[in-house]
């Protein structure tokens, strides 16, 4: 048996051939990584719009019932949030002597697409397609990020 060759390990052939498997599927799976992280991130813009109209819903109907002091409203503002800060630190309730406010956000959530707090306001007295906030209260929020979302919406009409 001296003429058997004793073959160990793999040849350069067969390391070629598999590298070169493991780079066609590895790319095949990069774009269905970046869709997935794609999905993720619209999923959590979605949450934190539902989130933040939620609580701008709440305090229109916390306001319509009078329990939100005269001096958190301001004129014009149509039982509105002046802002979204306003959300975050609370109003004083009528009739309350003991100090307690209403809050109706813990936090402003981050937009998942832009990564900052900065969002986009539409007021009661602006237009639908406005893209500039008037200021008189706090009606609406939507991200000020570009682009379009996998279902071929823009980002900024959620």
């Amino acid at each position: 048996m001296r003429g058997a060759r004793c073959s160990r390990g793999f040849t350069f052939v067969e390391l070629l051939v598999v590298t070169t498997l493991l780079l066609i599927l590895a790319s095949a799976a990069m774009p269905m990584a970046r869709v997935t992280m794609q999905r993720q991130r619209e999923g959590e813009l979605r949450r934190s719009l539902r989130e933040m109209r939620t609580a701008i819903d709440k305090f229109k109907d916390a306001a319509d019932m009078g329990q939100i002091g005269a001096t958190d409203l301001k004129a014009g503002a149509e039982g509105y949030p002046p802002d979204l800060e306003t959300l975050v630190e609370g109003v004083s309730v009528v009739g309350d002597a003991s100090g307690r406010k209403l809050k109706f956000l813990r936090r402003i959530p981050i937009d998942p697409m832009t990564n900052t707090s900065d969002w986009g306001k539409r007021s009661y007295q602006d237009k639908p397609d406005s893209t500039s906030w008037g200021g008189q209260n706090l009606f609406d929020v939507y991200t000020k990020a570009p682009g379009m979302a996998l279902d071929g919406t823009k980002y900024r009409d959620w």
